[in-house]
C-alpha cells in the first residue's frame, strides 16, 4: 500500500508563502491532489494533477497556489503564495488511483490514499 507523508506546514503572516511537500513511498502515476479541512467543515479538494499532468484548482486558490511534482523524488508540492487567514486549515495530500477528472479537483469520496495532514495557520 502506497504511503503519503506531508511536510512544510507552519505559521505565517498574511501575504506570506509556504511550500508543502508530500513524499510518496513509490511512484504514483495517477491523480494526485491537495485537500484542506477546517473544524466542522468537509474536506475540500483545492488543487489536483490528473493522470495526464493537467492541473486544476478551486477558485479560492487560483493564481495563488501551484501544484507540481518531482517524479524523480516521488514528491508532490503545493506552493502557496499571498496567503490569507482563511487559508488556515489542515492540508492533506491524496491519491486517486483510478484517475480523476481534468477540470476540477476530485471529491474526497474518491480518494484511495491520504497523507496524515499538515497544519497551516495564517495570521492577520
Amino acid at each position: 500500500q502506497v504511503q503519503l507523508v506531508e511536510s512544510g506546514g507552519g505559521s505565517v503572516q498574511a501575504g506570506g508563502s509556504l511550500r508543502l511537500s508530500c513524499a510518496a513511498s513509490t511512484y504514483i502515476g495517477s491523480c494526485l491532489a491537495w485537500f484542506r479541512q477546517t473544524p466542522g467543515k468537509e474536506r475540500e479538494g483545492i488543487a489536483a494533477m490528473d493522470q495526464g499532468g493537467r492541473l486544476s484548482y478551486v477558485d479560492s486558490v487560483k493564481g495563488r497556489f501551484t501544484i507540481s511534482e518531482d517524479k524523480s523524488k516521488y514528491t508532490l508540492y503545493l506552493q502557496m503564495n499571498s496567503l490569507k487567514p482563511e487559508d488556515s486549515a489542515m492540508y492533506y495530500c491524496a491519491a486517486v488511483l483510478g484517475g480523476c477528472r481534468w477540470y476540477a479537483p476530485p471529491p474526497a469520496a474518491l480518494v484511495d490514499v491520504w497523507g496524515q495532514g499538515t497544519q497551516v495557520t495564517v495570521s492577520s
